[in-house]
């Protein structure tokens, strides 16, 4: 069976295939997380090796190189991911009570060395793909940049990127950028109903219209965890110190990204008299909105979104979570907002 991407990417499919023959060494697939640019770079990636792709140059799925790939050892492939994000039986993956790293290191880039200059096994060339290539730290994106500067011949890198910014300039140069769309929402809630989800409007909400992102949240810990949160954000005369205690055993990016969409709507609701990621709370939301001043809001949130780099290693994850909410506590008094809140 040929292989095909998801439905919302077909445009960007077609367009690489017919110039598969002269594809760039570098390319740089960006866009929202959650929208399956992982999936339709491994795709591509098996296209690229297949021995008998179809008329369109999508891989057959019956070659012995498709055979590699759907078992995850094509010879000619490898992909770079931080620990964090590999199977717990994958090579390379954290064991015993270390915490995963959450960044490609420089030694993971390094290593590539016998990779590339080996003689690849067919005539499809190398693929390297690195996901999400903003967890490069300094030294592996300085390592990595050398590659791209001095291609070795029949080696592709394919970068994966959800926020491109924080990749360093010099390698974004050198890399042909491919803009993967999100979906139109209709074709996503038409895609998670047919995957079994019973509300998907509300799970695309949650994840500003990303499917693969709101098929994850179809998870009883998430929803449950939202409302507590969420609910407590709400509530009249809220107690920060005792919602703090509520949640303190939640994910922290997790109560993080609930935040900063709880005040993006704060922001909307403010000045547009409309809500964006959680439509289930539109009436508490306007009223919270009518008691704030946007550029307050405004500031929160932009310090919300700072706190993302460092979300994953906090020094004091109770303390963390407590600054947060008392954070906005401070926020709903009126006071006077700086950065030392939510650090």
């Amino acid at each position: 069976m040929p292989i095909v991407p998801y439905p919302w990417h077909q445009t960007q499919w077609r367009d690489l295939l017919q110039r598969k023959a002269s594809l760039p060494h570098a390319l740089l697939f960006r866009g929202r997380e959650g929208i399956g640019k992982l999936d339709f770079v491994r795709k591509l990636a098996q296209s690229l090796a297949c021995e008998n792709p179809g008329a369109d140059g999508a891989a057959c799925g019956e070659c012995q190189g498709c055979r590699w790939f759907a078992a995850g050892a094509h010879p000619d492939y490898r992909e770079l991911l931080p620990e964090a994000l590999r199977p717990a039986n994958a090579e390379g993956a954290a064991t015993g009570d270390r915490k995963p790293s959450q960044q490609i290191s420089v030694e993971e880039v390094r290593a590539l060395h016998d990779f590339i200059n080996l003689t690849s096994h067919q005539t499809g060339g190398k693929t390297i793909v690195f996901y999400p290539a903003e967890t490069l730290n300094v030294n592996a994106a300085n390592a990595l940049l050398k590659s791209l500067e001095e291609p070795p011949s029949n080696t592709r890198f394919m970068l994966i990127a959800h926020r491109p910014g924080y990749l360093p300039a010099t390698v974004i140069s050198r890399c042909q950028q491919v803009m993967l769309p999100t979906p139109p929402v209709p074709v996503a809630e038409q895609w998670l109903r047919e995957q079994g989800i019973s509300e998907p409007a509300l799970s695309l909400a949650q994840t500003g219209n990303a499917p693969l992102a709101a098929l994850a949240l179809d998870d009883g810990s998430f929803w449950t965890q939202r409302r507590s949160l969420l609910g407590g954000l709400a509530a009249p005369g809220m107690d920060a110190f005792a919602l703090a205690e509520q949640v303190r055993e939640f994910p922290i990016p997790r109560l993080l990204g609930w935040l900063q969409r709880w005040t993006y709507d704060l922001l909307s609701a403010k000045s547009a008299g409309c809500v964006r990621y959680n439509p289930d709370f539109e009436k508490p939301l306007n009223l919270l909105a009518t008691r704030l001043r946007a550029v307050d809001i405004a500031r929160f949130h932009r310090t919300l979104v700072r706190q993302q780099r460092s979300v994953h290693h906090p020094l004091n994850a109770r303390l963390y979570i407590e600054q947060l909410l008392f954070s906005y506590t401070a926020l709903l008094r009126g006071e006077d907002l700086t950065d030392s809140y939510a650090r």
